[in-house]
């Protein structure tokens, strides 16, 4: 047994609970990269379990949704049906409900395309993130083909280290709101001009010592929106994970307080029911968390074209 193992057997299950939430809803490190890649420039560009995942979303939404469309567009069909029948719901809703009430029908179709990559791509990353897909294949290396939890050279064993959501990367969800923060410069600058952009960030008209106060507020207001929508998203698909881990824990914890197994049984009676509401809820939150995101995006940007609103 390696040093790292008796510190673990050592210690209580209280003090290996926060570190074990910790370690399944958080990116593998690099310490445990899935691809070593050598440094570029100081940087790490090693693939780990949220890249990996990036990487099966974009695959998933391609095969979902880009390769249907195109077949469709290329077809001779005047009507969807089946598997498009469902996309093109979920895009007349985003396009006339979301994108169209909130940018105008002028810029409607410029902006719709961006709402629904971001639609498409987060409802995608959230939902995988429910299927315990690397659960699976974990157990199945460790009791059936008996590959040991210490083998650190085993590419399973390296799959179950960190949490399989994308979006609750801080990184990710960052990226998707710097997407959206320089949306907001494009669609004002288009619709106004770069100079008057800038100027609509305050109101007109007003007494100029207002704007001492009133300009850095709005500068400010700029950076706050897309940090809201990083914080938002990426916290909201964590929270359910960590009260889950969080629920089942109840179980180890009860059983070493008592020094029995029963008491860790009889927890189990009340913490399963409660995670299998916590899973069901979740699956809601997968489903609004798309929508906010992309809702709040078109929100800002038709804020940016229609100044007077």
């Amino acid at each position: 047994m390696s040093a790292v193992e008796t510190g673990h057997a050592s210690q209580s299950v209280m003090e290996q609970v926060g570190p074990n939430i910790i370690h399944h809803v958080s990116n593998s490190d690099i310490s445990h990269p899935l691809y070593h890649i050598p440094p570029l420039f100081g940087i790490d560009f090693s693939v780990t379990k949220h890249v990996l995942m990036l990487w099966i979303v974009a695959l998933l939404v391609g095969i979902a949704v880009i390769i249907p469309v195109r077949k469709f567009l290329s077809s001779n069909k005047t009507a969807p049906s089946g598997w498009m029948n469902g996309i093109e719901a979920i895009v007349q809703f985003i396009r006339d409900s979301i994108v169209k009430p909130n940018v105008g029908p002028k810029w409607v179709m410029t902006w719709t395309p961006l709402v629904l990559t971001f639609f498409f791509f987060i409802l995608f990353a959230n939902g995988i993130g429910m299927v315990p897909i690397f659960d699976v294949l974990g157990a199945f290396n460790r009791f059936v083909l008996g590959v040991p939890a210490s083998d650190s050279h085993n590419f399973l064993n390296n799959l179950l280290h960190g949490g399989v959501t994308a979006t609750a990367n801080f990184n990710v969800t960052g990226a998707l709101a710097t997407i959206t923060f320089f949306s907001i410069m494009a669609a004002g600058t288009m619709a106004h001009g770069f100079i008057n952009h800038w100027k609509n960030l305050a109101p007109h008209g007003l007494a100029w010592p207002v704007y001492i106060i009133l300009i850095p507020i709005e500068l400010m207001g700029l950076f706050v929106k897309p940090f809201a929508l990083t914080m938002r998203l990426a916290a909201n698909m964590t929270g359910g994970h960590i009260a889950l881990l969080a629920l089942l824990s109840l179980m180890a914890i009860f059983g070493e307080m008592f020094h029995s197994t029963i008491a860790g049984v009889g927890v189990a009676f009340v913490a399963v029911p409660i995670s299998v509401a916590i899973s069901a809820l979740e699956i809601i939150v997968v489903l609004v968390q798309a929508y906010v995101f992309t809702l709040l995006t078109a929100v800002f940007v038709g804020m940016a074209i229609n100044v007077h609103h």
